[in-house]
């Protein structure tokens, strides 16, 4: 299947679980995962009309994102450290795995030598899964109001990694957890948070009947990633 047949099986598959939900089909954004991908398959969704991508790694994006056409827009995804933040700040329009005050303060101190403003998603481990990343829905409440403060960051909602099953149906209390606990949050802000990033090539049509607004589509679309090993070393 060519990726100009997959993007549009996506995009299908997405109108139908959204009028399935009573959604409008706009409500939903693929984010597609280029991690691993070149270029030139970046280009190649951009071609399809697909227009914003996420990266996992900075280093990765650094090298990358510059050899892509310019009108595309980038997130990043993946665990971020504090020292890669000045790179993700000058990089990324948005930054969706903060997942402590500590890392909030420093791309927010970042972002503010750079004279901009960053939008993020405060990254939940919903599940509490010890091998994944993100805030306790508990700790992410006690440090909201602070993270709120910081004068150069702006919350834009949560994003989460659900544990793996083979079953999306099994996936759907964690989607629904996230969910209620972005209400929690806006009625501790007193604002409304625009995105819930939840969902992956396996999941995201469950995620979607749970609201997700943001969609995190790898081997959907661009097939199963091939192992590093195997690669072409000029890739």
């Amino acid at each position: 299947m060519s990726l100009a047949e997959s993007f549009e099986i996506i995009q299908h598959r997405i109108r139908v679980t959204c009028e399935r939900a009573g959604r409008a089909a706009d409500s939903v954004t693929v984010l597609a995962v280029t991690k691993s991908q070149p270029p030139e398959r970046v280009r190649a969704a951009a071609d399809c009309g697909q227009v914003l991508f996420g990266e996992n790694k900075v280093q990765e994006a650094k090298a990358k994102i510059p050899l892509c056409p310019g009108k595309l827009r980038w997130h990043f995804i993946g665990h971020l450290q504090s020292n890669k933040c000045r790179d993700a700040v000058e990089l990324f329009e948005m930054i969706q795995s903060v997942d402590s005050l500590s890392l909030a303060q420093e791309i927010n101190r970042r972002a503010e030598q750079a004279g901009k403003t960053m939008p993020v998603l405060l990254q939940v481990n919903v599940a509490g899964e010890a091998s994944k990343f993100g805030y306790p829905p508990e700790k992410l409440l006690a440090d909201l109001e602070a993270i709120n403060q910081l004068r150069r960051i702006e919350i834009h909602g949560l994003m989460t990694v659900p544990p793996y099953v083979t079953d999306p149906e099994k996936a759907r209390p964690h989607f629904r957890r996230l969910r209620d606990l972005k209400i929690q949050c806006e009625q501790k802000l007193g604002a409304p948070l625009p995105h819930l990033s939840m969902g992956m090539s396996g999941d995201f049509e469950v995620a979607t009947e749970e609201g997700a607004t943001l969609v995190r589509i790898g081997t959907a679309l661009f097939g199963p990633r091939v192992p590093a090993k195997m690669r072409n070393p000029a890739e």
